[in-house]
């Protein structure tokens, strides 16, 4: 089976957490919501690549993130292609009052409650990726 590493990265504000809709430029998993995602290239480490995705994706700096928890590294199979898994590295941040600029990858965000993540269409995994981070 064929594997991707990817991170995924939640960022907490208060008491409410920012997801992602995915813009209909990407390659994959177009219109879900989702956290800070990417993929892992060669042997980076994984919480550089996530603080590099959230600075490319939302416009926030390193020293406007603060990491509160990381989990170990979960598998979950790929919904859009046979014989491949996911392998997320999950990070969850806090920053307080950001500004959030979206580059080309993502249309939308929202700040939500960790109650209303089950209301809105997510790319695979998401609430499970979270939970861990809980």
């Amino acid at each position: 089976m064929r594997s991707t590493k990817i991170v995924t990265s939640f960022i907490r504000n208060n008491d409410k957490l920012l997801i992602l809709k995915r813009s209909d430029k990407v390659k994959t998993m177009k219109g879900l919501w989702a956290g800070i995602s990417g993929i892992i290239e060669k042997n980076e480490e994984p919480l550089q690549r996530a603080k590099i995705e959230i600075f490319e994706e939302v416009g926030i700096a390193d020293d406007q993130i603060t990491l509160v928890k990381s989990a170990k590294e979960m598998r979950v199979n790929s919904p859009q292609y046979l014989d491949h898994e996911w392998e997320i590295f999950p990070f969850l941040f806090e920053s307080n009052n950001p500004t959030i600029t979206l580059n080309w990858e993502n249309s939308d965000f929202k700040w939500i409650t960790i109650d209303e993540l089950k209301e809105y269409e997510t790319v695979p995994s998401l609430q499970k990726v979270l939970f861990n981070l809980l």
